[in-house]
């Protein structure tokens, strides 16, 4: 990547549209406007891409039946859906459609599932229909539920995979993407925005503020008045591969009326571990993913009154994500739609606030939707030569003997196992640092190879990580788990 504009350059030649987040909403922006014969830059203020509120994500591809009829969340779900699909299979990003189930576990909640029917039909959702408990049985064998929804387009992808490969996609079209770039200040001028950084000044004609759960300071720093943004924490456990052979889709409790908090997700991942989670705890700081026991224990209860079958399987690892609400949780339950609009006060910026779930299934569809904004007022022009496509990463995981032996013996690297847990090689840890964006970061690495995403939690790999950094030059004490911070080291014993 070039070195980034400087503030005595920045008007020189600005852009025509800046992205402020990397989450998987504004890579899906940037991608969709390097379609076009635009010059276009995303700023990210942490070192990777997926960093945020994408990174916590539980992957699920909503079919759009728990969203209320005729707000804009329920359209860009039902839009998204089929466009995620599409996008998925183009990018090369692992995705699969499973069906999902929401369960009821006593007569009480009959009513509650009729309505959720009646919704997802008022949205346009295909695929819904109300299944007994053997037909329960038959889908998920081992769900517990006498009655459920069944959801036939509901599937499931990874989300930091996914970020990632909207970034590159859009980087291989031209766009720009820059990181540990926050935006500090803004000056706003009659023909552009002037956004300075860390990483210098960047000028451009429209701004588009996906910062998610900094989107309200962002637009702050503008001038501009916006509805709050208040972080709602989500823990989740995982547990090891084995819960794939217990279940093989989404199964939800069914939901309050209020939509307050859907429950405990039990989400099986594409490698064959199962998430149980997210929860719903209001906390005061958008940085905070702490995890607790109080909330580790009501998820494996309320997982296992769903899925007895879980009893026996060993948990590897707990996290937390965040959301951006803008509906106080402190305050009582309830949702608020997507606010996705050009400021009044502030021509040619456009905000984007809440874009809590199902943010991740309507993501293609926000792009569309801001691209076709910025598109009725500069009239765009599509590139004849955008590449809509990426190659898919080689994962030595998902070869077969004969391919695995084939690279081994054309390279040394693809025989030495990095990472024994998922299977992971140094020629693809290589490749992660050497990528477009330059992994160099523990969890940069795991979110593009799966290192340390397994039993032994880097254990046997992140030692050998840090010798892969060294050895590509990268000084020992600034090798970090996740940036500026987070340091592994902080200092030599000897020379």
């Amino acid at each position: 990547m070039s070195d980034p504009i400087q503030a005595d350059n920045a008007l020189s030649a600005p852009y025509d549209a800046a992205v402020i987040g990397g989450g998987v909403v504004g890579c899906a922006i940037l991608r969709e406007l390097s379609r076009y014969r635009l010059r276009v830059v995303l700023l990210e203020r942490e070192s990777d891409l997926a960093e945020g509120i994408s990174k916590g994500n539980s992957g699920v591809i909503h079919a759009g039946f728990n969203v209320a009829p005729g707000s804009l969340k329920a359209r860009l779900n039902v839009e998204g859906l089929d466009i995620l699909y599409r996008l998925a299979a183009a990018l090369g990003v692992p995705h699969r459609i499973t069906g999902k189930l929401v369960v009821a576990v006593g007569e009480g909640d009959f009513p509650r599932l009729e309505e959720l029917l009646d919704q997802g039909r008022r949205n346009g959702v295909a695929g819904l229909e109300l299944v007994d408990r053997a037909a329960i049985e038959r889908l998920a064998p081992g769900v517990r539920g006498l009655r459920a929804l069944s959801s036939a387009r509901t599937g499931i992808v990874s989300p930091y995979e996914l970020t990632i490969a909207l970034g590159e996609s859009a980087a291989a079209n031209g766009a720009r993407v820059v990181l540990q770039a926050a935006v500090t200040s803004v000056e706003v001028r009659p023909d552009a925005f002037l956004l300075s950084t860390p990483r210098g000044v960047f000028a451009a004609r429209w701004i588009v503020n996906a910062a998610g759960l900094d989107a309200d300071d962002v637009a702050a720093l503008a001038g501009i008045r916006v509805p709050r943004v208040f972080p709602s924490r989500g823990e989740y456990l995982i547990t090891d591969k084995g819960a794939g052979s217990v279940l093989d889709m989404p199964v939800y409790p069914v939901p309050p009326r209020d939509d307050s908090f859907l429950g405990v997700h039990i989400t099986p991942t594409l490698e064959g571990h199962v998430l149980l989670g997210p929860g719903s705890e209001a906390v005061a700081d958008k940085r905070d993913t702490a995890t607790t026991r109080a909330a580790v224990e009501k998820l494996q209860a309320e997982a296992l009154a769903l899925v007895p079958g879980l009893a026996g399987i060993p948990f590897i690892h707990a996290y937390a994500g965040l959301r951006p609400k803008l509906v106080d949780p402190r305050g009582g339950p309830g949702t608020a739609d997507f606010l996705i609009e050009e400021s009044a006060s502030r021509p040619r910026w456009i905000n984007l606030l809440g874009i809590e779930s199902p943010g991740l299934t309507a993501a293609p569809a926000i792009a569309l939707r801001v691209a076709g904004m910025i598109g009725a007022r500069e009239g765009l022009k599509e590139r004849p030569d955008f590449n809509p496509g990426r190659p898919a990463p080689t994962r030595f995981a998902r070869r077969d003997d004969a391919e695995r032996a084939l690279r081994a013996a054309g390279d040394p690297a693809w025989s030495e196992m990095v990472c024994r847990c998922e299977h992971v090689t140094r020629a693809e840890v290589l490749a992660a640092v050497h990528n477009p964006f330059g992994a160099r970061t523990l969890d940069a690495i795991k979110r593009r190879t799966r290192c340390g995403m397994g039993r032994c939690q880097g254990g046997f790999c992140g030692p050998r990580i840090v010798e892969i950094l060294k050895g590509e030059g990268e000084p020992v004490e600034k090798i970090s788990k996740r940036g500026s911070g987070s340091e592994l080291f902080l200092g030599r014993l000897k020379p």
